[in-house]
């Protein structure tokens, strides 16, 4: 897929590793320029970890980009850890990170779980924040992860299918609990087994064209026992949100500003989420990318995720 409308690939002047609660520790890293504007970067899953391409939304020479994988996601440890693994956690991870760093306030850019964590971190810590880029919006409401985990096959029978058949029939019923079941088995061979089924499927439904650059991606033991096992936790336990979900506060963040990027045809967060979210955010800016599905690194999607990134560089 090519990526010339991105900035150049560029490698971090500082890492790091955060040691957090319960035995976690963070891989942190910080790219661009270290006088610039920050902003903090919130990967997907959750479980998804950060990766090289990511550092290319940005302009090196104006952002302090600061890239993190979450809690047992990707570089930091313990991998695919669930113990002390909530949404709170996480927004209390990402405080510590702000303090360590000794930034003030920053910018958030996150996609798919990273816009609900985006979410969640800025209706806590709202004075901390610059405002939003977002994109692929999930609300982490039952009926979009009923959605991914049934939904999904009335546009992907053949990728639902694959995913459900990983389970034997008579359990098909809760496939998130009989996910959760193998993801969590302490043999290696039954969980990297549930991981890869689980994260490929996802990986096949990312895109508007068939990728299979991204379903490599998301196939590796890695990445999909992160993601999948992580994903499921969260499922499980309604995304660790407060009650009445995320658009129940939006008070908190009504004055900030937020770019809402959006693919028409995105089937793993549909539409209508970031529609959701655009009407009750009264300085949101809504893009839909007419050709575009989940993926960041569609065309269209990084495009516009350029372009309201740019559309920050002002604000203070």
């Amino acid at each position: 897929m090519p990526r010339g409308d991105l900035f150049p690939d560029i490698a971090p002047y500082e890492t790091g590793l955060l040691p957090l609660s319960a035995g976690h520790v963070m891989y942190w890293e910080q790219v661009g320029n270290p006088r610039g504007q920050p902003v903090l970067f919130l990967h997907g899953g959750p479980g998804a970890g950060a990766g090289a391409v990511h550092r290319r939304f940005f302009d090196p020479g104006h952002w302090r980009v600061v890239i993190f994988d979450q809690r047992g996601s990707g570089r930091s440890r313990p991998l695919g850890e669930l113990s002390g693994n909530t949404t709170p956690n996480l927004v209390e991870d990402i405080e510590a990170l702000r303090r360590f760093l000794g930034i003030e306030r920053w910018l958030l850019f996150g996609g798919s779980w990273g816009s609900t964590l985006a979410l969640a971190y800025a209706q806590a810590h709202p004075d901390r924040v610059l405002g939003c880029v977002l994109r692929g919006v999930f609300l982490g409401r039952a009926r979009e992860v009923e959605w991914f985990l049934y939904g999904l096959r009335r546009v992907f029978p053949d990728a639902w299918a694959q995913f459900a058949e990983h389970i034997p029939e008579a359990e098909r019923g809760d496939l998130l609990g009989a996910y959760l079941k193998r993801l969590t088995d302490p043999d290696p061979q039954v969980h990297f087994a549930a991981a890869r089924a689980w994260s490929q499927y996802e990986g096949l439904c990312s895109t508007l064209m068939p990728s299979p650059e991204t379903v490599a991606s998301f196939a590796q033991d890695r990445t999909a026992l992160g993601l999948a096992r992580i994903e499921a936790h969260y499922f499980a336990h309604d995304l660790f949100l407060p009650p009445g979900g995320l658009l129940a506060h939006m008070d908190r963040i009504a004055h900030l500003p937020a770019e809402i990027v959006q693919g028409r045809y995105d089937m793993v967060c549909p539409a209508e989420s970031a529609f959701d979210l655009a009407a009750a955010w009264p300085r949101a800016r809504l893009t839909v990318v007419p050709d575009a599905g989940h993926s960041a690194l569609e065309p269209g999607v990084r495009v516009s995720l350029v372009a309201a990134v740019e559309r920050f560089r002002h604000h203070r």
